[in-house]
This record gives structure tokens, C-alpha cells and sequence, in this order.
């Protein structure tokens, strides 16, 4: 989810984002970030949190949750954590020194003879040389979404973007390509291929894929001009995504105004004095911003936030322009007819007109659900414009949607969103997840002192159940939970460093960190989660535990290195545990009474989850159908009305003004061009997973292990199709996404 500006680098690991099917505000909206089986509460934004008090620190917030036993803190982990010490001018010369060290690399196996190319002089070196490369300027290029220096967050980025120039220069390497091309040969020549694991094949096949995919068949002179465009695309993506980082709009109101927002929110909002009146400067993060549209009573209030927010990166619009032409030259070159279908070459779902089929056919179910849907709330919007005198023109607007959500489950399920989060402190929810997947998965966290980029960090290595000694050794963790200015802005988990076998045959362990922006305490409150904010944490341990329990011989294969339209079902599997009425028990207590949640408000919370689920996925397939079409179409558009017009043609809301919302879609920039249809495409897998084995008892440590066994260790060492017929015991099917939404539907051929 969740998870992102997920990274795109050329040769890397990419950041997993919590970008759920309500990733954006008026478009729905990390976590990748980032970027769940649908959480329709939950509406993670492209950018996220409020910044008016220093970040609790771990000791205030969590105080021993995470105290470790002497027997626990005697082991001594095999491998030592990343140094977080760089100063600015140290990652440019990092970072360069490693690009020279790998293209000294490239330049040895681009001179082999062909007689003398094999698995190991050509595959196996330039596996290690990536990860190599990987492993210095991955950490170096996470300092940009983390740093509380403009220095090195401005570094981290020259340096990412070095790195991407790199990269596509490196793909581009046809002297490289020709030495795989004849190592693979030679390989099949003398019999070695079939002595080969079925790993190492892969490693062989995917190498030689991205030769072909990269343009290396074409001439010289197509050569040369496709890699001018793909560096130009590269730096066009980052400056997109950077914009994301710097972002500090605020929209204005008066106390008046904002009635309606809870008064723990809105003593949050910078207070300043403006022509002699009080008035107070809401962000756009998150934690601001969706209180106001779930609550401000105004809806003059919530449309003016609404096209603010809407409007906040509208100097994204014209890199977004000049990424989508980039993308139909380079498609072109290479013989696609589309990008989409040069993207979903690699994909589950294997071509462009697959992802059209596959919305298409649920929109169609979708759009009478979510037509009575509309006729409900529009209903409650008139009833209640004529009791407080607002203006009615019988028209359900982008900014009613929230608000007349959030009151409809309020009155149909007596269900008081702000009451459930009372029960929901951070300090108890934090910790009690970890246990949750620690108990499920046979791990345990060992709390560590070692450097970070940020004093809130906590830092753990994570060991076996039952580790005696480094043997039992898993990896490390970062969590940095809190908001601060300029820190990624909203749910999202890097995978800084892959597992791998050694050439020694020792191992090398990964590292992930997550970065998130949990509420801070309040000057009545402390810190406290929405039941959303619940799911999304769970859903972004879920790529944390991805990334950490996988077992590849190589780097590539590793974790989250799956197939896009795959690698969310894992996690969007494990938000189910959120709607489960013994975890959530286990996991609330009163912030003051310090009781769980009861019996009733759990049977309110379970049944909210697929209320107004129609207009929900409707605007979930609009983000998917703007993917799609603007990644198809042969020519350019005015992509701001596209945005207006396809989110009232296909989500049922309408606009007044024509706000340039396609500035915030950071996924089409950041790793999901042509692939956002994989949130819900995914929703398929992670749906039957949980019906078929965890639904019975999700607590169960022995479906865990197999959980553990057949969907994270694999990584992507083998298909995804594999990985899910070992799981289930059978090959996957619709049936089970399908009844959570519709009741019995029979299975359809393109769901």
C-alpha cells in the first residue's frame, strides 16, 4: 500500500509504498507507499503530515514496549547495521566511486572473448556488481525523503539522480549484452544449462530480457537517441517526485469555518492573528487536511481545501506532460504500441488490453452499486443543506464525499469514528502489531543502539524465534513513525538492502525501514490512530516482513522483487487482520480507561468496512483508468480536464473547479506508470489467500509458517503463479474478492 514515491531506479530495489485504493483525496488517496483488500475508511494522502510540535521521542512514546531480555540482548548479530553518519559532501564521492567500481565491472565482462562467457565470468559477476552498487547508493538515495538537512536532502538527490543517468547508461550496454547472449549460448551448447538451479536460469532469462527490453537490438543511432530520452525521462520522474518532499502549502480558515473538525485536530493548526482576527493555517499532510474533509460542516470550507489540495504540486503538470511524451517516444522505439504494453510485458497480467478488460468488467459491477450508493448520500446532503440554509443544487460534489461517508456510518452504524480512535494510542498499537507478526512468523525484535538519520528512529535486528546465535540472525529494521518538515510525507517501506548468498557461502542479510507520519500527541490527547491508521500500519509491516523473511540466492530475487501487479497482495492480505474481532481486541485499549474495544463497537467497526464499497472502487478505478488512458493514448491531451472529467464520468462525483489533480498522482511517476490497476488487481490474490487459509485462524503460527514458506521466502526466485498455487493448494480464482463485494457473483474470466 502504501507503499512511495516508490523509486524507479533502473538496476535497484524500489521503495514499497502504501498507495491503497484511497490513496488520494479527491482522487482518493503511500505508502507505498505505498499506496489493502479495500479499506473504505482509509484515505492515506500523497502528501501527509502536520509539523507543529517536535516528533515524540521513542521513550516518551513507547516507553519499554520494546525492552529486549539479557538472553536476547547477548546475540550478536553476524553482519553490522548501515552507517548513517554521511555528511552532504560524502554522497556525491560515494556514490561516484561506486558507479566507477561497477562500470570498471561492466567494462571486464563487455571484453570477454564469447569463447570465454559463462555463468559465472558473466551472470554471476554482474549479479554481485549490482548489488554492489545497490547496497552504497540505495542508503545514500533514502537520505532525501529522511533528513532534516537541506544539504543532504539536496545531496541524496543529485546523487539519485546520478545514479539513474547510470543506470540507463549501463542498460544500454551492448557489449554487456552480447557477452550474456553468448554465455547463454555456451551454456546450452555444453549441457551446463540443465545443470543450472532453477534460480540461477531465471537469473540467466531475466538478464537477457532486460537487453531485449532495453532497445539493445536496435542500431546505433536508435540506440543512442533512446538512451537521451530515458535519461531525460529519469530526471523528469525525480523532479516529480521531489516537488512531493518540498511541498509547505497551507489553505487559511477561521475558527467559524472550521466547525465541525474536532478541537483535538484543530489545536493542532498553526494559530496566527490575521487583520485582527484568530486564524489558523492547515496544512495539506494528512493528518491536517482529512480531519477537514471528513468533518468541516461548510461545505464552502471543505470545496476551497479540496481544490487547494487538489492544486498544491501544480508545477508537477507540465512534468507530468513531458513524462508521458517521453514515454510514447521511447515505447515507439522500442516497437510497443503503447507503454502499457511495454510495462505489462513483465506484469501478471501480460498486456495493456488485459488491464483494460479487467476494469472494464469491474466497473461494470461496480457502477449500479455505486449509483444507489450515490442516491443515499446525495439524499442526506439535501436533508441537511435545508436544515442549516446552505445553498442545495442537487449535485454530490468531490469534497461532500468524505463528509457524507463518515456521517452515514455514523448514523446507519451509530459508529463514532473519533470514539474508536480513543482506543487506539500509539504506544499500545505499535508495539502490539509487532507482536502480532512476530508470534505469526516465528520472529522476534531486538531493540539496538546504533546510528540513524533521525534521534526518533528506532532501530532493531530481528532474530529467529528462537536464535541461540548469529545463526538465527533474520536482519535489521528501521521504524520512523513521526512527522517532521520535509520527511516523506506519508506510508511507505524501503528495502534498503536485499538478502543474498555470499561468493563465500555466507549470507548477507537485508535491511528495510519503514517511513510513516502517526499522529502526534495533542495538547488534550496523546497520540492516538483512526482505525485507518491501523490498517495502514499493518498492511506496511507486511512489506517490512516481505523484505526481511524472503531467502533468494540472489539480490535481484529477493523480498519485494515481484511482479508490481503482485507485490501488494501480500500485504493487502494482512489488513484483514485489522477487521478480525479477537486482534482487535488484542490490539486497542482506552487511552484513559485502559479497557479494549468492546463487543459492540467491534461488530460497528467490522461492519463498516464495505459500506458505500461501490463509489469506493469506483474512484479507486478512476486513478486506475487515468493510468491506463493517459499511457495509451498516441497522442497528448489536456490531462487536467481528462482528470476532472473521467473522475466525474467514472467515481459519480462532480467539480466545479477544474483542479490540476494529476500533479499529486505520484504513482505515475513513481514506479506504477500503466500498473495502478494492480492495487485492485492484486485485491484478487490477497482476498483468496486469506479466505482459503488464514480466514479459519488467523493467529495460527503454523499458517504463518506456511505463509512464510511459499509466498515471502521465494521473493521473486520463481513466478508469482507458483508461489500462490503452492500457497493455496490450487491455482487462484476471483471467488472470494468477489463475494466480500457483491455476495455470490460468479467468477468472471477477466477478474
Amino acid at each position: 500500500m502504501m507503499l512511495r514515491v516508490v523509486r524507479a531506479l533502473p538496476r535497484s530495489r524500489r521503495a514499497i509504498e502504501l498507495r491503497s485504493i484511497s490513496s488520494h483525496v479527491g482522487h482518493i488517496n503511500p505508502p507505498p507507499k505505498i499506496l489493502p483488500v479495500p479499506i473504505p475508511r482509509s484515505f492515506p494522502t500523497l502528501s501527509s503530515r502536520s509539523f507543529h510540535s517536535s516528533a515524540p521521542t521513542k521513550t516518551s512514546i513507547f516507553s519499554n514496549a520494546f525492552a529486549s531480555s539479557p538472553e536476547d540482548m547477548s546475540l550478536v548479530p553476524p553482519q553490522k547495521p548501515i552507517d548513517w553518519s554521511h555528511s552532504a559532501e560524502d554522497i556525491p564521492r560515494l556514490t561516484q566511486k561506486a558507479i566507477d567500481a561497477d562500470r570498471a565491472v561492466l567494462d571486464k565482462v563487455g571484453a570477454l572473448d564469447p569463447k570465454d562467457c559463462n555463468f559465472d565470468s558473466v551472470f554471476t559477476t554482474l549479479a554481485y556488481a549490482e548489488t554492489e552498487i545497490d547496497a552504497i547508493t540505495e542508503p545514500l538515495a533514502f537520505y532525501q525523503n529522511v533528513s532534516t538537512s537541506k544539504e543532504l536532502r539536496d545531496a541524496s538527490n543529485e546523487a539519485e539522480a546520478l545514479v539513474r543517468d547510470y543506470g540507463v547508461e549501463s542498460s544500454m550496454r551492448l557489449d554487456v549484452f552480447k557477452a550474456k547472449v553468448a554465455a547463454k549460448e555456451n551454456l546450452t551448447k555444453s549441457g551446463e544449462w540443465d545443470k543450472l538451479s532453477s534460480e540461477q536460469q531465471r537469473l540467466v532469462d531475466k538478464m537477457i530480457l532486460d537487453g531485449t527490453r532495453a532497445g539493445l537490438a536496435l542500431n546505433d543511432a536508435e540506440r543512442e537517441k533512446l538512451t537521451g530520452l530515458k535519461k531525460d525521462l529519469s530526471k523528469t520522474c525525480l523532479d516529480f517526485s521531489k516537488n512531493f518532499n518540498e511541498e509547505n502549502g497551507v489553505v487559511t480558515f477561521t475558527l467559524e469555518e472550521l466547525k465541525g473538525v474536532p478541537s483535538d485536530v484543530v489545536s493542532g493548526y498553526t494559530k496566527r492573528t490575521e487583520d485582527g482576527k484568530d486564524v489558523y493555517d492547515v496544512t495539506y499532510k494528512t493528518p491536517d487536511i482529512f480531519p477537514l474533509f471528513k468533518f468541516a460542516e461548510s461545505p464552502v470550507t471543505r470545496q476551497r481545501a479540496l481544490e487547494g489540495f487538489e492544486s498544491r504540486l501544480s508545477n508537477n503538470v507540465s512534468l507530468l506532460d513531458k513524462a508521458l511524451e517521453l514515454r510514447r517516444e521511447i515505447a515507439k522505439i522500442l516497437g510497443y504500441k503503447t507503454w502499457a504494453d511495454y510495462i505489462t510485458e513483465v506484469k501478471m497480467i501480460k498486456s495493456g488490453d488485459g488491464i483494460k478488460n479487467f476494469l472494464d468488467d469491474l466497473e461494470s459491477k461496480l457502477r449500479p452499486v455505486g449509483e444507489k450508493e450515490l442516491k443515499i448520500l446525495l439524499a442526506m446532503k439535501e436533508k441537511e443543506h435545508k436544515e442549516k440554509g446552505f445553498p442545495f443544487d442537487g449535485n454530490f460534489y468531490i469534497w461532500d464525499y468524505r463528509y457524507y461517508d463518515r456521517k452515514y456510518v455514523e448514523e446507519t452504524l451509530d459508529l463514532d469514528d473519533m470514539l474508536v480512535k480513543e482506543y487506539f494510542p500509539v504506544s499500545v498499537v505499535v508495539p502490539t502489531i509487532l507482536q502480532i507478526y512476530q508470534d505469526l512468523l516465528g520472529v522476534k525484535f531486538v531493540e539496538i543502539e546504533t546510528s540513524t538519520w533521525h534521534p526518533d528512529v528506532q532501530k532493531f535486528a530481528v532474530w529467529e524465534k528462537d536464535a541461540k546465535d548469529e545463526s538465527g540472525f533474520v536482519g535489521y529494521c528501521y521504524l520512523d513513525l513521526f512527522p517532521r518538515e520535509s520527511k516523506y510525507s506519508h506510508a511507505a517501506v524501503w528495502p534498503l538492502l536485499p538478502g543474498y548468498d555470499l561468493p563465500s557461502g555466507k549470507r548477507s542479510y537485508p535491511t528495510t525501514a519503514m517511513v510513516a507520519n502517526l499522529a502526534k500527541p495533542t495538547p488534550e490527547k496523546p497520540a492516538l490512530m483512526r482505525h485507518d491508521d491501523v490498517v495502514t500500519f499493518f498492511h506496511e509491516m507486511g512489506h517490512v516482513f516481505h523484505g526481511l523473511l524472503s531467502h533468494t540466492r540472489y539480490a535481484r530475487f529477493h523480498g519485494t522483487s515481484v511482479a508490481r501487479d503482485f507485490v501488494e497482495a501480500p500485504s493487502q492480505m494482512l489488513e484483514n487482520w485489522c477487521w478480525e474481532p479477537k486482534v482487535l481486541e488484542k490490539m486497542s485499549s482506552h487511552y484513559e480507561k485502559k479497557e479494549p474495544l468492546g463487543k459492540d463497537l467491534i461488530d460497528k467497526i467490522i461492519k463498516s468496512r464495505y459500506v458505500n464499497v461501490g463509489l469506493f472502487y469506483l474512484r479507486q478505478l478512476f486513478f486506475a483508468k487515468f493510468d491506463y488512458k493517459v499511457h495509451t493514448d498516441q497522442e497528448k491531451a489536456d490531462y487536467t480536464k481528462l482528470w476532472n472529467d473521467m473522475r466525474e464520468q467514472v467515481s459519480l462525483v462532480k467539480y466545479k473547479v477544474a483542479a490540476p489533480g494529476q500533479g499529486t498522482f505520484g504513482h505515475i511517476t513513481g514506479g506504477y506508470d500503466a500498473g495502478y490497476y494492480g492495487y485492485t488487481y492484486s485485491l484478487v490474490f490477497a482476498a483468496d489467500m486469506y479466505a482459503t487459509v488464514f480466514k479459519a485462524d488467523p493467529l495460527d503460527p503454523g499458517r504463518g509458517s506456511l505463509y512464510r514458506k511459499e509466498i515471502l521466502l521465494p521473493g521473486g526466485s520463481r513466478e508469482e503463479l507458483d508461489s500462490l498455487k503452492e500457497f493455496l493448494g490450487r491455482a487462484p480464482n476471483s471467488e472470494a474478492f468477489l463475494k466480500e463485494l457483491f455476495g455470490d457473483v460468479s467468477p468472471s474470466s477477466n477478474l
